[in-house]
């Protein structure tokens, strides 16, 4: 995926009959409205903080109460984003702004400042079922959409997405992938709001169900946190089925997320060596594979061994330095999610069709019913 958005601003598009041109990267304009189209980011992104710290209180005591609550950043974020998407192309200057949709900078810092969340230790020695329930499901549920794209007759680059966001970590994880394969911004754009339309009825949903098939906090802790393809909507749903399983859940999730950084190495290589070489072609240098890599993901395992040893060497004081840094990647992810929201353009949902649709949803049909079946034999008994 190419960051320079110089390019895209430069060109020409067609919109009623008329010619309209973006101003050229070397300009006055040209920063003028970039300037201009930060402001608007930033402006929603602000508006995001504000409707989710606001909003649950303006329904409490009513029955809207508990959904106002669940809703988290990543929903208001891409909802404001498609609405200025709609202002900003109405009103016909969206590509003279579009320099300021940075979208890959702001998610992948957002990702590199989410190591920090991740204590290592805690993982070593807290999370033995976690973690083979983690590898045994990634792997699972990757491969499982892998094929079922495959059969759909999907490209590739957007199989690879699909299927790192509902086996990992929703729209992470697909960042991850796209740097990894060099997918379209459109695809990832879909995949994002894919990720979310899916997680918003999951965070009801799987608590309900937990209680149906009366299942123990810690069962029911580790299939929300093996399902649910967004931190935030896991946390969410972790609060409805009891803290026990929230705590589960989240261990559970933060050890999936550790395993982004494997999975960005082997797609790399899968792409670089099979899918985009060449018949009769020599085998990719390791220079080749290094610049393919996606960078963040060093950051992001950085971030998680500065972040443990800071926490076990600081004790309870660090804890208040790692909310900071929370803090600053959730402005981050905000301002990302903003980005896709703008940079949305319906003809790439008109191109894709139904087919992703089904296999995000054959996928998660998959991914429910192997956690169930791992969190119950892992789990079993835990904390008993």
């Amino acid at each position: 995926m190419s960051s320079d958005h110089s390019t895209d601003v430069a060109v020409a598009t067609e919109e009623s009959g008329d010619q309209t041109y973006a101003p050229s990267p070397r300009s006055g304009a040209f920063w003028a409205w970039t300037l201009f189209g930060l402001v608007v980011v930033v402006g929603l992104a602000w508006l995001t903080r504000y409707l989710e710290a606001n909003v649950p209180g303006y329904f409490e005591g009513t029955s809207l109460e508990k959904i106002a609550k669940a809703i988290e950043y990543p929903v208001y974020a891409i909802l404001l984003g498609l609405l200025g998407n709609v202002v900003v192309t109405f009103t016909g200057i969206r590509d003279r702004i579009a320099a300021a949709f940075r979208t890959e900078f702001f998610i992948k810092t957002g990702l590199v400042l989410l190591g920090a969340s991740i204590n290592l230790s805690v993982i070593a020695s807290a999370a033995g079922p976690a973690i083979v329930q983690a590898i045994l499901l990634i792997t699972g549920v990757f491969f499982f959409t892998w094929w079922l794209a495959g059969k759909f007759g999907l490209d590739d680059k957007l199989r690879a997405l699909l299927a790192a966001a509902v086996s990992i970590c929703g729209v992470s994880a697909a960042i991850t992938a796209a740097g990894a394969v060099r997918a379209r911004r459109e695809q990832l754009a879909y995949t994002a709001s894919l990720v979310i339309i899916f997680a918003l009825p999951s965070i009801f949903l799987l608590p309900w169900l937990a209680g149906v098939f009366g299942l123990t906090d810690a069962v029911a802790g580790a299939w929300i946190g093996g399902n649910i393809d967004t931190t935030a909507a896991v946390t969410a749903a972790g609060a409805l089925a009891g803290e026990e399983a929230l705590q589960i859940a989240s261990i559970v999730k933060v050890t999936q997320n550790a395993l982004m950084g494997l999975v960005a190495v082997a797609l790399t290589a899968y792409f670089a060596f099979k899918v985009e070489r060449k018949p009769g072609a020599a085998r990719p240098a390791l220079g080749e594979l290094w610049a393919r890599f996606p960078k963040f993901v060093l950051g992001f395992v950085a971030a998680s061994v500065i972040a443990t040893w800071y926490l076990g060497s600081a004790g309870a004081d660090g804890k208040a330095t790692i909310g900071i840094v929370n803090d600053l990647r959730a402005w981050f992810l905000i301002l990302a999610f903003v980005s896709i929201g703008l940079e949305f353009r319906a003809a790439s949902l008109r191109e894709a069709g139904w087919r992703p649709i089904a296999v995000f949803a054959g996928a998660t049909v998959f991914n429910l019913a192997l956690a169930l079946a791992l969190a119950s034999v892992l789990f079993a008994g835990f904390g008993a």
